[in-house]
């Protein structure tokens, strides 16, 4: 059988390109391959569960409409196959002068962003959150949570009541271009596409590489090491609770995370991770750190962010000192708060240069779209990337 479309990677952003193709394109025969068994298994279902409002980003960029786009249409989509989303509101707090200044800008970048925020003192941010400290905050009303496990959930089973086939299981081993199509070959089938989208993560380069596509970027995996509060913490936020981002910074810094099932969640921190897809403390793969160690932009990237990295190494490997940047605006917090809790792994685009990517990715050919970077908060802006690959996709191969 020759499929009208191929999607590689059953994360969020795949299932929701699968969904986007088959929406606009009814009856098109389409099959999704995922490597592992289940859906979802490594960033989508490693995240915080925030559902993001957007004011981080530059103003008319496409991150900060996508952000606001998409926050609308998961929420829209989770009230249509009745996924619980809790409206929590999220509070940015800032613990000195200069946080103070920083909330200063990100309050007029919320307005051109139009993103409803409330500037609020020290006063109203301690009648609204007792156990929170700190000189002044933004509320900003509708930042949500929600499973996005669930979310892909349901996007799975809305693929293939479309009639999309999802194939778990099914590791790439080659990708070959040719004149009418694109060949996929597995250890156990080899598929045949007109159309191939790779939307594969934390393999990313590697698919695109597979696939002969030029690329001048590596994936480097960055841990983010939560920790959970105990049963008899859990009244004490009533919404998120986030510091205020050094601009400087790629990681906007640990936080206290509700979760939708009702617990809080402490983090994350950014370390390099030295296993693209290793979960455990210790996990360390060769060839994954081969891969960085080999690339130019692995040591300019190092040399131009040496300091917070070695930060967020301390943090890592003394649980003291990651409480410490919990207790500057959560001071009741103790070490025996600090549960075992989840850990992600954020699939990082690193140019030659040094430069982390922040934007959207892509490297083409006539018959292949391959998703190198999509930006955060991937998650939440999902529904909206996907429609706009969709249409990157649907509109070259009504061409071809």
């Amino acid at each position: 059988m020759i499929y009208d479309f191929g999607i590689i990677g059953a994360g969020i952003v795949g299932l929701a390109t699968a969904r986007e193709i088959l929406r606009a394109r009814p009856g098109a025969s389409l099959v999704l391959l995922e490597k592992e068994g289940e859906i979802a298994r490594h960033q989508t279902g490693h995240n915080s569960g925030v559902v993001h409002a957007g004011i981080y980003y530059a103003p008319g960029s496409f991150k900060a409409k996508l952000c606001r786009e998409g926050a609308e249409a998961t929420k829209a989509f989770c009230a249509e196959h009745d996924i619980p989303v809790e409206t929590c509101g999220k509070l940015l707090v800032a613990t000195n002068e200069k946080e103070c200044a920083r909330l200063d800008a990100l309050h007029e970048r919320s307005i051109e962003n139009n993103v409803e925020v409330e500037r609020i003192d020290s006063k109203e941010l301690t009648c609204r959150e007792p156990d929170i400290c700190g000189l002044a905050a933004l509320f900003v009303p509708s930042t949500a949570i929600v499973d996005y496990k669930r979310v892909a959930a349901a996007l799975a089973q809305a693929i293939q009541a479309a009639g999309g086939e999802i194939a778990l299981g099914e590791t790439v081993e080659a990708i070959r271009e040719h004149g009418p199509g694109v060949e996929i070959r597995t250890p156990r089938r080899t598929f045949e596409v007109k159309s191939l989208v790779a939307c594969a993560g934390l393999q990313s380069d590697r698919i695109a590489a597979l696939a002969g596509a030029r690329i001048d970027h590596r994936i480097i995996p960055f841990r983010g090491e939560f920790y959970t509060l105990p049963r008899s913490r859990r009244g004490l936020i009533s919404s998120l609770i986030y510091p205020v981002p050094n601009p400087e910074l790629p990681f906007v810094g640990i936080h206290l995370t509700k979760t939708i099932d009702g617990g809080i969640i402490v983090g994350p921190n950014a370390v390099l991770g030295l296993a693209r897809e290793g979960y455990p403390k210790l996990s360390v793969d060769a060839r994954d750190i081969a891969d960085f160690l080999r690339f130019p932009g692995f040591w300019r990237t190092v040399g131009k962010h040496l300091k917070p990295g070695l930060a967020e190494l301390r943090d890592s490997l003394w649980k003291r000192s990651y409480l410490a940047q919990c207790r500057k605006y959560c001071p009741s917090l103790t070490l025996d708060d600090l549960g075992p809790g989840r850990v992600g792994i954020r699939a990082q685009a690193v140019s030659r240069d040094g430069t982390l990517v922040h934007d959207f990715l892509f490297a083409e050919t006539e018959r292949m779209l391959h998703v190198c970077n999509a930006p955060s908060p991937a998650a939440t802006s999902a529904i909206p990337i996907g429609r706009m690959i969709a249409g990157k996709v649907l509109a070259r191969s009504a061409r071809t």
